[in-house]
């Protein structure tokens, strides 16, 4: 009867142990990728930004880098998500409402950039973007909320220390 119990346990350890080294496979994997695609936003933004530096038109294409900008701290965000699941084995949240608020003014940030371009169009577009910017800052306070929750004062995060 103990054979047949030791034979389980082992068989359970062993898929366990398949299980851990696939999801190992899949966070470098993930990393892999997330990191190609930052670099690569990363080299286009440094050319972008020397041609219009070049060119002269740096103030006109600034919300433009910024918003890649934006996008490129999303991606090292997301790697850094995928390289703390990768060391601890366990999914944290507040990498992942780091990102949302990274996103969030992200989207605020080019929304009023546009803003003159949408009131010299039609009102209703105006009072959309009024009400999307109203639901966002709804949201960044929503965020920046939780983020207060989950860490209690005085903790530092890992990244910090």
């Amino acid at each position: 009867m103990s054979n047949g119990k030791q034979r389980r346990s082992s068989l359970k350890e062993l898929i366990i142990l398949w299980f851990n080294q696939g999801e190992d496979i899949i966070y470098v994997g993930l990393g892999l990728l997330l990191t190609a695609i930052a670099f690569t936003l990363l080299i286009t933004e440094v050319i972008y930004f020397a041609q219009y530096v070049s060119t002269v038109s740096l103030s006109e294409n600034i919300v433009f880098l910024l918003d890649r900008i934006l996008l490129i701290i999303i991606f090292a965000e997301v790697l850094y998500t995928v390289q703390v699941s990768f060391r601890q084995h366990i999914l944290q949240p507040e990498p992942f409402l780091v990102v949302g608020l990274i996103a969030v003014t992200r989207r605020i940030l080019v929304l009023t950039a546009e803003m003159s371009k949408l009131a010299k169009e039609t009102q209703e577009d105006f009072n959309n973007a009024m009400i999307e910017l109203g639901l966002l800052t709804i949201l960044i306070i929503a965020l920046v909320v939780c983020l207060r929750m989950l860490r209690p004062q005085g903790q530092v995060s890992d990244k910090e220390s």
